[in-house]
């Protein structure tokens, strides 16, 4: 799949880098990337795509790659920014996937744009902090509990944490590493450039998710499936079973042995359900 990158004007008059695989007679899937990446779509799952007749769509979130900063963003604001991509592209009707970070951005749009997206697929995300029920940091990784409990704290404190942070635990397990050395070393291209930019969308993004979100998953309404590995110790599976709780319309898809990455084993299903949800 050949992938063209473009820039569009978000509602606010910034700017979106844009990707897109094309096909206008193809069902659009706009991918929500993780944190900390460019928004590359995800080539290890080309190839189930072209098969299947799917357009890839994504962007840099603000602050990442082409996309200019905006920093206070809230969740909420993925809708507002993915509308403004697709109304660039002349697309009505699309379907989202997110992983890590991109998931609750990927809720977002099912919670806000009902009469557009057809269905959601949210693949090891975060719950909402402070979620009835949930013990929020049980079971994550040193590191991303570090991470997190900085953004609480505010924007100062989450900018010292990221200028001293090392990444000596980041919570993958050895099916995870595993998956990085294979058709997922992809994460490479997409994480190495956005670290290169320094730490300003990594920051907005971790921030937008310890604050309120602007949107209440249980609004959701179109077809959503909650991916999680049930290994995971970057998000763990107690924030996708919370959601697949609260989403009405959510079903929850749980790989007890994959953790964060090696979950996305599984992205060719979630492809595969994505597509029988189009008319």
């Amino acid at each position: 799949m050949r992938v063209s990158e473009t820039d569009v004007d978000s509602t606010d008059g910034s700017r979106l880098h844009v990707y897109d695989t094309g096909g206008d007679d193809r069902l659009a899937v706009v991918w929500h990337h993780g944190t900390p990446n460019i928004g590359a779509p995800p080539v290890p799952l080309f190839e189930t795509a072209d098969t299947l007749g799917i357009r890839w769509v994504s962007y840099d979130r603000p602050g990442y790659g082409g996309s200019t900063p905006r920093p206070g963003r809230d969740l909420a604001s993925a809708a507002e920014d993915v509308t403004s991509v697709v109304d660039a592209l002349d697309i009505d009707r699309f379907a989202v996937m997110g992983h890590s970070g991109g998931g609750p951005n990927a809720l977002s749009c099912g919670a806000l744009l009902p009469d557009r997206v057809l269905a959601v697929v949210s693949v090891s995300g975060l719950a909402p902090y402070g979620a009835d029920g949930l013990d929020w940091f049980a079971d994550m990784a040193p590191g991303g509990q570090a991470s997190l409990r900085a953004a609480l704290d505010g924007r100062a404190a989450k900018e010292r944490h990221e200028a001293t942070a090392t990444d000596d635990d980041p919570g993958f397990i050895a099916a995870d590493e595993q998956a990085l050395t294979g058709d997922w070393s992809w994460f490479l291209d997409v994480v190495r450039p956005a670290l290169a930019q320094g730490p300003g969308g990594l920051i907005d993004d971790d921030l937008a998710a310890v604050r309120p979100w602007g949107f209440d998953p249980g609004q959701i309404t179109v077809p959503v499936v909650i991916l999680h590995g049930g290994r995971d110790r970057v998000v763990p599976s107690s924030h996708g079973e919370w959601l697949a709780r609260r989403c009405r319309s959510a079903e929850l898809w749980l790989r007890p042995d994959a953790g964060h990455i090696s979950v996305l084993g599984a992205g060719p299903d979630a492809l595969r359900w994505l597509r029988q949800q189009a008319p």
